[in-house]
């Protein structure tokens, strides 16, 4: 387990208030300001995917984080202001750059075709980390023992918030180095990006490692790193946490609630007329959004015509959660399932899921023709994969509380009122 030891100095410009504060708390006159570091840290070639810096500001996460894994530094990007945040990822191609929003939890297509400026920080943030895990960065070789120079430790004081992106020649997987993790977004959107963020690497479906710095250390159980330095105290300790349980409760809602959640939908902003309605709260709040309705010229089965999850609340599964919650409620009144979607990660869920067999494959989409109604907007042009709910066993999971509620003007507020005083408790593995 190889040490880290880094010796941070910078000169001391003597003035007249220089001497005061010495002189105000007692401290030693000194030409030059010097801090030192002692950690130990895990070596780069041991099998670790994720690992974790915190402590206060001021301990030297900073510091020890460029001196244990040194390479280029990339600066927050400068993101244009005229253009869509899916064009600023160079030439990557267009899969890879939906892949990784979707796998950091920025999922909504409406948010992509968005200038960055125009986005909230919680979707900066996201926007700033998907960027970071495909930015192309150079091989450099990283020395564990050093001492940072003063020009160095001048040029790290100046820029202690960014990326840094480092990449070492033994290890198949990069490096990435991200300071001031989820410092600057809202708590819950900060626990489900590193829940989004975590799932993702682990899965392999961002092939990269990453360390996190950050003086927050409610995110480190959503995070689940494989190691934790905490510069409050100096040490290491190494073992996985395990992720708190999301708990989704499911309530009937009326139409009004669609208003919630219509802007973060990729299609439409309509809700189909005769829809059933259903919303997901996680601890109070809404969180997902789900209808169905009766599928015209088919007797007997139902399709999902809307699945909203909000952004603050992507990445983590409540879709996948909320869909097969869905299709079992469908099943339960004896009718058939099925969704037809164009979304890359819904897309990519019912190929992989045992819940949903893929019934259709349109490259170039369907049409309308035999429906009567004027507002029923048609697949055609766009790729789109049909699938049926059919029923597994249950798997580990998350608890749905099946209720009903009656005025959606209480929808900001939290509150649940039920009809006839009456609720409906499932327990189902749908995570």
């Amino acid at each position: 387990m190889p040490s880290v030891n880094v010796i941070v100095e910078c000169p001391t410009r003597e003035s007249f208030r220089v001497e005061q504060v010495r002189g105000m708390f007692g401290l030693p006159a000194a030409a030059r300001s010097r801090q030192q570091f002692s950690v130990e840290l895990p070596g780069i070639d041991e099998p670790w995917q994720i690992g974790a810096i915190v402590g206060p500001s001021g301990s030297g996460k900073t510091t020890i984080a460029r001196a244990a894994f040194a390479g280029c530094l990339a600066r927050p990007h400068r993101w244009p202001g005229d253009r869509a945040v899916i064009d600023c990822f160079g030439s990557r191609p267009i899969k890879e750059v939906t892949r990784a929003l979707t796998a950091v939890g920025f999922s909504s297509p409406p948010a992509w075709l968005r200038p960055y400026r125009t986005l909230s920080t919680g979707e900066r943030f996201r926007c700033d980390l998907a960027r970071a895990l495909l930015m192309p960065t150079r091989r450099v070789s990283a020395t564990l023992t050093r001492s940072v120079s003063e020009d160095e430790a001048r040029d790290g004081l100046a820029n202690a918030s960014g990326w840094c992106v480092a990449e070492h020649p033994p290890v198949p997987r990069r490096i990435i180095v991200c300071d001031e993790f989820t410092s600057v977004v809202d708590r819950t959107v900060a626990q489900m990006a590193s829940a989004a963020v975590s799932k993702a690497i682990r899965r392999g479906q961002l092939r990269r490692r990453l360390v996190a710095v950050t003086c927050h250390n409610d995110v480190l159980a959503w995070l689940e790193p494989d190691w934790v330095l905490d510069m409050g105290t100096g040490q290491l300790t190494r073992g996985r946490l395990r992720r708190p349980p999301i708990r989704l409760r499911l309530f009937r809602c009326r139409r009004e609630a669609w208003l919630l959640f219509a802007r973060h939908h990729y299609l439409s902003a309509d809700l189909p007329c005769g829809a059933t309605c259903v919303m997901g709260l996680i601890d109070g709040r809404p969180a997902a959004f789900a209808a169905w309705l009766p599928m015209f010229g088919r007797r007997g089965v139902w399709r999902i015509a809307r699945l909203v999850v909000l952004p603050d609340y992507q990445g983590v599964g409540i879709g996948a959660a909320l869909l097969r919650a869905c299709g079992e409620l469908i099943s339960a009144v004896n009718r058939r399932a099925t969704i037809t979607t164009s979304h890359p990660a819904m897309i990519a869920h019912l190929r992989a899921s045992r819940d949903w067999l893929i019934r259709g494959v349109k490259p170039a989409g369907g049409n309308r023709s035999g429906i009567p109604s004027a507002r029923y907007r048609s697949s055609a042009g766009r790729a789109v994969v049909s699938a049926e709910f059919v029923q597994s066993s249950p798997r580990c999971s998350v608890t749905g509380e099946y209720g009903a509620m009656d005025n959606a003007s209480q929808l900001h507020s939290g509150a649940l009122l039920e009809k006839n005083g009456g609720q409906v408790h499932r327990q189902r593995s749908v995570v």
